[in-house]
């Protein structure tokens, strides 16, 4: 077995249930405590009433289901930003690993991307058998950055031509064409209810003003001196998620895109508790990135894996494609995972990202990208890949 098979679950008011991660054949559950505010530290009592919430699922399990992977432990914007506050709130994060790992978890996932998270521009793009995708389009990205959010100087972050396409799109924009484009983008973060709003996205964009691609480097730098020493005492792997999309948007900086983003984190902090989410679909939206050269690269960093693949339209332009499908090259990135297992045996928990909204789950209100038959039909997929893999070499050796 090269993965173990893990699903995301957001919790006790995610309308994905336990009993329904069973069904899928997951056995490690990816969650994490959103009800706690950023930058507060995780009680111990808080952690092990989530690990007491899974295990009540496991009732005659033969394989029950366990928390394997915290996603996210998230990083303040204070420390993002270097304010001088962010040594109190690194403090906070050292006690949560502690707390984390005095109950057994110890994978720890987290990005670095300021103010937002993942973004797309259509939560509801149809495509050709009538299910749902996720679609991001830079020209839209610009209709709203320029004519909708009017930050200043916005115009100085695209290039001519996708400037006059965003001018004539936005010409023929109807009303209720604008809203849709304002609710995708403003969408909340991963685990919260509360969407962003136009004043908030604006006071988030002015606190990062002077601050340079170079200068958040720094800020990441900094953050993880002091927090990798602690996860090397407590046997505790941080995994840190691309950037998605991977390249700037509203001016601000994106520091974990490329492979030589990667290179320059890994170099300026060596331990191997510093590690790589591979995210397929972040890496692989930008045809810069040669995903399996990353994963062989920097395999023993790799402390999970979200396998998803993104169609790519055209440059800044993709949807989320079926798992087997679009531009990832699923099989070639699982059978380098595959090769690359042989040297240390070591089972990544992985799980299916971004499934299509399809079937029974339609219209239902699911986190855009978590819908449960979606996801199942990319864990099934990835599961019968990894098998074939595994049963080819095997074929192969005798």
């Amino acid at each position: 077995m090269i993965f173990e098979q893990s699903w995301r679950w957001y919790g006790p008011q995610d309308i994905v249930s336990l009993a329904t991660v069973k069904q899928a054949g997951a056995t490690g559950v990816v969650t994490a405590l959103h009800h706690i505010p950023v930058g507060e530290v995780w009680p111990v009592e808080e952690i092990q009433k989530r690990i007491y919430e899974i295990a009540q699922s496991n009732h005659k399990l033969p394989f029950p289901l366990h928390w394997n992977v915290v996603e996210s432990l998230p990083v303040h914007e204070f420390i993002k930003q270097g304010r001088p506050e962010r040594d109190q709130l690194i403090e906070n994060y050292k006690v949560s690993l502690r707390n984390l790992a005095e109950c057994g978890i110890k994978t720890i996932c987290y990005n670095f991307m300021p103010i937002l998270d993942w973004l797309r521009t259509d939560l509801k793009y149809e495509l050709q058998d009538g299910s749902k995708a996720l679609f991001y389009d830079m020209i839209n990205v610009a209709v709203f950055d320029i004519f909708i959010l009017k930050r200043e100087n916005a115009t100085a972050s695209y290039i001519q031509d996708i400037l006059q396409k965003a001018k004539n799109r936005y010409s023929n924009f109807s009303e209720v064409e604008i809203e849709n484009l304002k609710r995708n983008l403003l969408l909340a973060l991963p685990g919260e209810t509360d969407a962003f709003t136009i004043e908030k996205l604006k006071n988030g964009l002015e606190q990062y003003e002077g601050i340079s691609r170079e200068q958040l480097q720094e800020n990441l730098i900094y953050f993880l001196k002091e927090v990798i020493p602690v996860a090397e005492e407590l046997g505790v792997v941080l995994a840190i998620h691309p950037d998605d999309p991977p390249w700037p948007v509203f001016g601000l900086p994106r520091i974990v895109s490329t492979a030589g983003d990667l290179k320059f984190i890994f170099e300026a902090v060596p331990s191997i508790h510093n590690g790589l989410t591979f995210c397929s679909g972040s890496l692989g939206a930008s045809e810069v990135n040669k995903l399996p050269e990353i994963i062989k690269t920097y395999y023993d960093r790799i402390h999970f894996v979200h396998l998803r693949s993104v169609n790519r339209v055209a440059p800044y332009h993709f949807y989320e494609a079926n798992h087997l499908e679009g531009s990832a090259q699923m099989f070639e990135l699982i059978k380098t995972f595959y090769d690359c297992h042989q040297t240390d045996q070591r089972v990544l928990p992985m799980r299916p990202d971004h499934g299509h909204e399809m079937m029974d789950d339609q219209g239902k209100p699911y986190y855009p990208g978590y819908s449960a038959i979606g996801r199942l039909r990319g864990l099934a997929e990835l599961r019968g890949l990894e098998f074939g893999i595994i049963q080819m070499a095997k074929a192969q050796e005798a």
